[in-house]
């Protein structure tokens, strides 16, 4: 990165990628001069279900997006290590992203990282914003109801 440029560091899951994902990455990008974005290794989603989408595929789709100048696969072993060698000057957080700002804040000075840790607003609510409701939606229009005997409706 040149001197003087504003380096913005993202991160999340990124499964079923959809415009809340997009808006965080607008949001984000529009804080600096160049966006990396981590995409989340499956093993170490352990917060919510497991993805749907490989790693590898969400990584290509997150690196074909246009606000994002580059993305990597995260450290197997130690989330803070790319952020080490990135060396970011901010640090986004997605309004719904469950990591704790101060606690994270503290553990990059343990590490001599020093990053601004920024939590995003909310946006507007879209009703497709959400990997939950896009799976709940996709069960409920696409697959038949059973009742308790396991016969279709």
């Amino acid at each position: 990165m040149k001197a003087g440029l504003t380096r913005v560091l993202a991160t999340g899951t990124f499964d079923l990628l959809h415009p809340g994902h997009l808006m965080y990455l607008e949001q984000s990008r529009a804080l600096g001069d160049e966006l990396v974005v981590i995409v989340a290794r499956d093993a170490n989603v352990k917060h919510k279900p497991r993805p749907i989408i490989p790693q590898d595929q969400r990584l290509l789709m997150v690196s074909a997006l246009e606000m994002v100048d580059r993305a990597i696969l995260g450290s197997e072993s130690d989330m803070f290590s790319p952020i080490e060698e990135l060396k970011p000057e901010i640090i986004t957080l997605g309004y719904d992203q469950h990591f704790d700002a101060i606690l994270l804040k503290e553990e990059l000075a343990t590490r001599g990282i020093d990053a601004q840790v920024v939590r995003l607003e909310g946006h507007d609510p879209c009703p497709l914003c959400s990997s939950r409701v896009i799976v709940a939606k996709v069960l409920e229009e696409r697959c038949p109801k059973r009742d308790r005997s396991g016969a279709k409706d």
